[in-house]
């Protein structure tokens, strides 16, 4: 029997997922097939005023009701994969729907809370959508590749089990990109995931079907994974909040990429939502398991919500550091805008303080991460493209052919490289120290900044297969610091002019002004978002720092949903 082509494969994946969506009942409506940029309003007038309030409620006030018995978990679930089924016609973002096994587990959760008046944890029933490379026993597992596409997981990723036994449904897997190293979300497999904001941008990637989904609000929760920005940058782009956890705080085992094993920059997995706590569902959930205990890379650290990292005597306390821009390529004009807005604000603040903060070799961090993201030479994920055949997606090419730091290293030389990476920690971490005021007298520094508030990328969400400036998130990668993106405003036309008279920094600010300068409309309704990142294992204090910004200055400044 011949081997099948990847473009039979490819047939055969979307065949699959789309009988998934007809499994759905109600049968999912139609939608238009003239469809506008901005899709994000089509759901709200296909479903029911039901539906339509069940799927657009946060998590928190959904486990809430859930809790109360105001909602069944069936109700909840139907709703949701109604909505998702419309959001894969609107931004192509679903590898497949699970009705059978979400219905059968609300079923269940149902006749739990029938039979013991109360919920099964603290999850019970609420639905979390799955991006396709987090292992679920029996279901395909592919990780983006079409030579992959008979991999199986063997049983559900250790993340997935918490979640589980907290009392959630998983209801639908989402896509991600050839080799899940771009910040876009394009295969071979599905075609390309667009900006449910704009049909012309891109939703973001790796994640960026968790991206699409939730901000259609297909989804409320979603879990992602990040090596170079690829849970913020899909949130960043669809107008969501996403957290780049510090690493080995959340479990991974049972999730599929190449290079397993690999050290030097560790990849982590985490949340994406339509609200801040739900981010803090989420990270107190799976780490209040204790996941440690059997996954022992681990680090045995608890959820610290008990206690504030910005109270003083006179009330809450918090220095932020301003990056406005990395020093290698400036943000278009929306992000600035977002940025000014942002801070403006905030200096009319008691109790807040806000100094610029200035970047540290940002080039530099760069050539390190990207030297340590292939050691050898990109061999694995090479062979996992071309052994089916498929061709190479723009964004794989960028990332491994036209990357100039990506070669086979010797062990020497990723001795080399890893001895770089922890120079370059201690450079920053100096840096940081260097914000303190003074000392205490237990000789403590005092007076430091507590986060740094920054740009997620470079502008909006950017053109389809333009996404090649990585460094303003996976700067924070390379020092593994934790980083949480909130959505800000949106792209406005009549106030994001073009800059004449800039004069780019180098080849990358000159493609980066360029996307800008050829026409600012291309950007029409895009969501802005910035990023906060907090010192490695502060995971709580960014997430506190978030939640008083949020409160006194009343984010975000525009309506998404």
């Amino acid at each position: 029997m011949s081997k099948p082509t990847w473009q039979e494969i490819a047939k055969t994946a979307q065949e699959h997922r789309d009988a998934t969506i007809r499994c759905v009942e109600p049968a999912i409506p139609a939608t238009p097939t003239d469809l506008p940029l901005d899709r994000t309003d089509i759901p709200k007038h296909l479903l029911s005023t039901d539906e339509v309030v069940i799927t657009q409620t946060a998590p928190e006030d959904l486990v809430a009701s859930l809790a109360s018995g105001e909602y069944t978990s069936t109700a909840v679930i139907k709703a949701f994969l109604r909505r998702a089924g419309l959001a894969q016609s609107l931004a192509n973002c679903i590898t497949e729907l699970l009705p059978q096994q979400a219905l059968a587990r609300a079923k269940f959760l149902d006749e739990y809370y029938s039979q013991h008046g109360k919920p099964i944890g603290p999850l019970h029933g609420l639905p979390i959508s799955v991006k396709e490379h987090i292992g679920m026993k029996g279901l395909g597992l592919n990780a983006g590749f079409i030579s992959w596409w008979d991999h199986k997981g063997k049983d559900d990723s250790h993340v997935l089990k918490i979640l589980w036994n907290a009392g959630c449904v998983f209801y639908t897997r989402t896509t991600e990109p050839q080799t899940l190293m771009h910040l876009e979300t394009s295969t071979n497999l599905y075609g390309v995931t667009v900006n449910p904001f704009n049909g012309n941008l891109t939703s973001g990637g790796s994640s960026g079907g968790e991206g699409a989904l939730i901000s259609l609000r297909g989804s409320c929760l979603g879990i992602g994974t990040d090596i170079g920005g690829s849970i913020r940058s899909p949130s960043a782009n669809c107008g969501i909040y996403g957290l780049r956890p510090s690493s080995y705080r959340i479990p991974v085992e049972g999730w599929s990429a190449t290079m397993g094993g690999q050290e030097q920059i560790i990849a982590v997995l985490g949340p994406l939502s339509t609200s801040l706590d739900g981010v803090k569902l989420f990270m107190r959930t799976v780490i209040g398991a204790k996941p440690w205990l059997s996954e022992p890379s681990l680090v045995p650290i608890p959820w610290r919500e008990q206690q504030s990292y910005l109270a003083t005597q006179s009330g809450k306390k918090l220095k932020i550091g301003v990056m406005w821009d990395d020093g290698v390529v400036k943000p278009h004009p929306p992000v600035i805008r977002a940025l000014k807005e942002v801070v403006d604000k905030l200096k009319k603040v008691d109790g807040m303080e806000v100094v610029d903060w200035t970047p540290y070799k940002h080039d530099e961090a760069w050539e390190i991460i990207s030297s340590l993201y292939f050691c050898d030479g990109g061999e694995e994920e090479t062979e996992a493209i071309e052994a089916s055949g498929e061709p190479w997606r723009p964004l794989s090419k960028f990332i491994l052919k036209e990357n100039p730091y990506v070669k086979k290293l010797t062990v020497k030389d990723i001795w080399h490289w890893t001895s770089k990476r922890e120079a370059y920690r201690s450079a920053y971490a100096k840096l940081w120290n260097d914000t303190a005021t003074g000392t205490s007298d237990a000789e403590e520094l005092e007076g430091m900044v507590d986060v740094i508030l920054c740009p997620v990328g470079p502008g909006a969400a950017p053109p389809l297969d333009c996404a090649r400036y990585w460094c303003y998130t996976s700067q924070w990668n390379l020092l593994d610091y934790p980083a949480l993106v909130f959505p800000v405003t949106k792209v406005d036309l009549a106030v994001d002019e073009i800059d004449r008279n800039y004069t780019p920094l180098n080849e990358k600010d000159e493609y980066n002004h360029q996307l800008w300068q050829s026409g600012p409309e291309k950007y029409k309704g895009a969501p802005v978002s910035l990023q906060l990142a907090g010192r490695r294992y502060e995971d709580e204090k960014v997430i506190e720092a978030m939640e008083l910004i949020k409160e006194k200055i009343g984010l975000p400044f525009a309506e998404f949903v």
